[in-house]
């Protein structure tokens, strides 16, 4: 699949087989996690990887979106290292930008994947924190279901336009 191709056709899936994800396939697509762009290269990142069908269903207990694990192939848990980011809240941006490349590599593999948010809300990075056993300065920022997809969702309609893009300045609006 070409990059372009791939940018403009993923797709959320939510939905899955329940056939396994092989460990390649998810060493694979956190490489490609792993070669996202970090403020100054810190590569704040720790990816918690299960498959294990009794730690879904705890999940599915705390996060109010994470039914679709019941079929899901592996979650991957995406962290940010307050220790090893760039400074304070740069861990955000750099495991937003992980986790995209992510999803982007499991669709580049035919495979479906869905970012379930965790940051910002307290009481999942709390629940995540607490089920994942993560230390102090770990910071869980999204759960990203993978497996085979039981569905293909349409494609959106063109998400390009133009109207939100400014050329060197915000216009002057005057009542």
């Amino acid at each position: 699949m070409e990059l372009m191709e791939g940018l403009l056709t993923r797709r959320s899936i939510r939905r899955f087989t329940g056939r396994p994800v092989t460990r390649e396939q998810v060493e694979t697509v956190i490489r490609a996690a792993m070669h996202a762009p970090s403020a100054r290269n810190k590569q704040p990142w720790h990816f918690v990887v299960t498959r294990d069908p009794k730690m879904f269903r705890r999940i599915m207990e705390v996060h109010p979106y994470a039914s679709m694990l019941e079929r899901a192939g592996v979650a991957i848990l995406v962290c940010g290292d307050l220790q090893r980011q760039h400074g304070e809240g740069y861990w955000v941006v750099d495991c937003s930008a992980a986790t995209e490349n992510l999803l982007l590599a499991i669709h580049a593999l035919g495979l479906g994947g869905v970012w379930l948010g965790v940051h910002p809300r307290n009481d999942r990075k709390r629940a995540m924190k607490d089920l994942f056993r993560l230390p102090d300065h770990i910071e869980p920022l999204a759960l990203v279901a993978m497996g085979e997809p039981a569905e293909h969702p349409p494609q959106p309609d063109d998400r390009y336009h133009p109207e939100l893009i400014h050329w060197e300045q915000w216009p002057n609006i005057r009542p």
